[in-house]
């Protein structure tokens, strides 16, 4: 059985960055969406007249989102099967629950990520609230905290794990609410705290670049660190930074102006 497709509308100056944008909020690689141009936009003549791009991007949800939560619980269980077994005495898996929300959207997000951490028997607390939207007349980002002991198996090498809970549970949200919404994931301020590194890296590879003359090549990243890069160097007034490659070793690039 197909369900309906689940759908973001994003529009930006370029269409490059209107898929920058979109593939960043809903956490996605490029492959993993349908990329469809409501409008190319336009510059205008002498600046004037100018249209935005408009894009609308789209995931098909092909399998229940009971199938969609096995399949991840067998990744993370193919993970945990090829570690070394401590001998340990087994305890029962609780995910704990702070205080009751009266908002759906957090109630549906906080239990979606509640059922799917008891699923990988992990303990942690979850808690669920908004931040402002990430873009302007936008919809507020629903946040959900991950606390606990040693969690750093659910965020993995570049946070690939991560992500793809984030992904995971963007699916099975949109599909009990019927919509999609802004959503994000994380665990003991690992985002927070890779954003703080990440601008830091951004400004010192700005001054290099103007130091030495050169341009400078970053690691790949995926699309949400590397908006991080290009946000914190948009008014920087000596270089201009581009991704370049394809999905998933795409990379900034920071250049000197001209």
């Amino acid at each position: 059985m197909s369900y309906e497709k689940t759908t973001l509308e994003i529009i930006a100056p370029t269409v490059d960055e209107a898929i920058e944008r979109g593939l960043d909020q809903l956490g996605l690689p490029r492959e993993s969406v349908n990329i469809e141009i409501l409008d190319a936009g336009s510059r205008g003549i002498f600046g004037l007249g100018g249209r935005q791009a408009r894009i609308r991007l789209s995931l098909q949800i092909d399998e229940t989102p009971a199938a969609v939560v096995e399949k991840a619980v067998a990744v993370e269980t193919a993970v945990q099967d090829n570690k070394p077994k401590p001998v340990s005495v087994v305890v029962p898996v609780v995910t704990e629950i702070e205080e009751d929300l009266d908002d759906d959207t957090l109630q549906v997000a906080r239990t979606v990520v509640c059922e799917l951490l008891e699923r990988m028997k992990v303990r942690a607390q979850v808690k669920a609230g908004y931040s402002d939207p990430q873009e302007p007349n936008g919809q507020p980002v629903v946040n959900v905290e991950i606390q606990g002991d040693d969690l750093s198996i659910l965020i993995g090498r570049r946070s690939e794990t991560l992500n793809a809970l984030q992904y995971i549970t963007n699916l099975i949200v949109g599909k009990e609410l019927g919509h999609w919404v802004p959503l994000t994931i994380d665990v003991q301020g690992y985002r927070n705290r890779r954003e703080r590194q990440l601008r830091l890296l951004a400004r010192r590879m700005a001054d290099q670049a103007v130091h030495t003359g050169r341009r400078q090549v970053l690691e790949p990243m995926p699309a949400n660190e590397r908006r991080v890069i290009h946000l914190e160097l948009r008014d920087h007034p000596n270089v201009i930074t581009e991704s370049i490659g394809d999905e998933p070793t795409r990379k900034v690039t920071i250049y000197v102006k001209k």
